[in-house]
């Protein structure tokens, strides 16, 4: 079997939040971390140390998962990437197995068209596809931008916004990644969409991937969380981490309406409790909670009067 070893290195003092990052994709990490050790060679133990040990760097860390064949790399990597940076870390991100060079496309041997929620079909650019009558067809181009569509989160706040959306919406997408989920919603029957990320990267990906789409009533622009967005929506998704949904969640009244929704994910099952407890906390009552591979899908509806 071929594997994909995805390694993120930080500062020694910040392993702790990168492994619970990297954790989200795979819990079977392996963690290179020598800032701990006793060196101390007039203990009795001291002598024992590899000298390769004795030299290694204390000040950086690193922790590592591997990727089965088959499983596509990219979501991981850019999964991580957005993360970090919405937690405003810094790391380094090594991708073992794939040629640097190559990385840009030979990711996509793995990208492949398929079907998430009911009937909304994700076909990548370079793909053919044979859509039913029924189908959403969405033509994506991830480039170096987080969701191919392939990932858990993805595909529920995907299904989460199939089954709720009405026509006429007006949606706000928050980290919209390459887009895919504001493509989404706008195919689905959005009045307008507004698609925000804090990466001018992802941003520009978006941009192209809705024009690709004719959805022309998407509107992507750089905003860090809600500091740039104004009016109020009859939907939010924020496909991001349990953490900055909680940070977001005082903020959210403002852009939203009595009966608004707002679709989450990124969330593990361990935090999901968290995020509903801040959601309460500032008029959001759970309307459905839907889970996939050790994440939750989480829909929440404004109960507060204006």
């Amino acid at each position: 079997m071929n594997w994909t070893q995805i390694k993120v290195t930080c500062d020694s003092e910040k392993l702790d939040e990168i492994c619970a990052i990297v954790g989200m994709i795979d819990s079977r990490l392996q963690i290179e971390d020598f800032s701990h050790m006793d060196t101390d060679l007039d203990t009795v133990y001291g002598t024992l140390i590899d000298e390769e040990l004795l030299n290694a760097d204390r000040t950086h860390s690193s922790v590592s998962i591997y990727l089965e064949g088959g499983k596509n790399p990219n979501d991981a990597r850019g999964f991580i990437e957005d993360r970090i940076r919405d937690l405003g870390l810094d790391a380094t991100i090594e991708i073992i197995g794939v040629g640097d060079e190559d990385w840009e496309n030979a990711w996509k041997k793995y990208y492949k068209p398929f079907v998430i929620g009911k009937h909304i079909a994700i076909v990548p650019a370079w793909e053919k596809y044979d859509a039913k009558p029924e189908d959403t067809v969405i033509t994506m181009d991830p480039g170096l931008a987080f969701g191919a569509g392939t990932h858990e989160t993805t595909r529920l706040c995907a299904s989460l916004i199939e089954d709720n959306i009405k026509p006429g919406m007006k949606v706000l997408d928050v980290g919209t990644g390459s887009g895919i989920l504001a493509i989404c919603a706008s195919k689905l029957g959005a009045l307008s969409v507004d698609a925000t990320d804090i990466d001018p990267i992802a941003v520009r990906v978006a941009n192209e991937n809705a024009k690709a789409n004719g959805t022309e009533n998407i509107n992507c622009f750089v905003s860090d969380l809600l500091s740039q967005v104004e009016g109020k929506y009859d939907m939010v998704s924020a496909n991001i981490v349990a953490d900055i949904i909680i940070r977001m969640a005082p903020d959210l009244g403002r852009v939203t309406r009595y009966g608004s929704i707002i679709v989450c994910s990124g969330i593990i099952d361990e935090y999901a409790e968290d995020v509903i407890n801040a959601m309460d906390e500032n008029g959001f009552g759970v309307s459905d909670v839907r889970s996939d591979g050790g994440w939750k899908g989480i829909m929440f509806t404004k109960v507060t009067e204006p």
